[in-house]
């Protein structure tokens, strides 16, 4: 259960940067990341999707105290990350989002959903 607990802390260092990226800097970080700065009314937005990153950041240090009781929320991103890894796989093929720009997200969300896929708590069986 430590490598599950480990890569749970991971993930929330991976949000919380997010987060204040988006939060704190939202164009500069967008260039950063080697994509187009946004427009300032945008910024809006992308403060309300820095409250997200922020809030799961900090809930995946929680889950990761307990992670057999928060299955549910560990099954949460893994959706989070198979949705991620769509939206890199869409842009990038259709020719939004430079391969270079998307291979190390889509790299980690594909290694995020694979571990926490395969390292999740099971399922508690019921005896009949």
């Amino acid at each position: 259960m430590n490598k599950l607990k480990t890569l749970l802390r991971l993930i929330g260092v991976v949000q919380l940067i997010l987060g204040i990226g988006f939060l704190v800097a939202p164009s500069a970080f967008l260039v950063l990341m080697g994509l187009s700065a946004s427009v300032p009314d945008n910024n809006y937005m992308f403060g309300m999707l820095a409250a997200r990153f922020l809030a799961y950041g900090v809930g995946m240090f929680a889950i990761a105290r307990a992670p057999e009781e928060n299955r549910f929320w560990i099954n949460n991103m893994i959706l989070i990350q198979v949705i991620d890894l769509a939206a890199g796989l869409f842009y990038t093929f259709t020719g939004v989002v430079n391969f270079m720009n998307a291979v190390f997200p889509m790299f980690n969300a594909t290694l995020f959903i694979v571990l926490l896929w395969l390292w999740r708590p099971k399922l508690a069986e019921n005896p009949v």
